[in-house]
């Protein structure tokens, strides 16, 4: 499959948005990337855009395999629905206890927590706040038209404004 720059421009803007508060906010982060995941035994599994470990980041941080029966799901998935719709991965994502999941629709991001086996949007991240939805939305908008030093310099400013 070949992924295009409109899907990978957003993807790649949010984890570094993740990075940015992760260190302002002096919370552990693992980028793990777009890892294949898989259960064998519930006969699931995925492969995000990106996804994260924040609160389980030390529990992995150097393992060159996960295996999901005894390691944590990421704490954070990140889907781009440019092209096709990640809707249809949210059971999977809740059957393999995936906490958030972001969605970006290519003009707007939505946070989704796991809430009793379901996914319920909400507009600030539980995995990393203060970062919101909305916020996300207008960053990754002015990430298309600014300098990218600007553009961090700026997001840096926000965090450190909102904390």
């Amino acid at each position: 499959m070949v992924v295009s720059i409109a899907h990978e421009n957003p993807n790649r803007t949010l984890a570094q948005h993740m990075e940015i508060v992760a260190e302002e906010t002096e919370r552990d982060l693992h980028h793990a990337g777009s890892t294949t995941f898989k259960r064998k035994d519930l006969a699931k599994g995925f492969e995000p855009d990106s996804c994260f470990y924040i609160d389980h980041a030390e529990q992995v941080r150097g393992k060159e395999e996960l295996d999901l029966v005894t390691d944590p799901p990421p704490d954070l998935v990140i889907e781009v629905d440019i092209t096709r719709s990640s809707l249809n991965r949210f059971p999977i994502f809740a059957a393999l206890g995936v906490p958030e999941v972001w969605r970006f629709d290519g003009d707007r991001l939505t946070m989704h927590r796991l809430e009793s086996g379901r996914y319920t949007e909400l507009e600030t991240s539980f995995a990393l706040p203060p970062l919101t939805a909305s916020q996300a939305t207008v960053f990754l908008e002015e990430s298309r038209h600014e300098k990218s030093t600007m553009w961090l310099r700026r997001v840096r400013e926000w965090v450190r404004r909102a904390m």
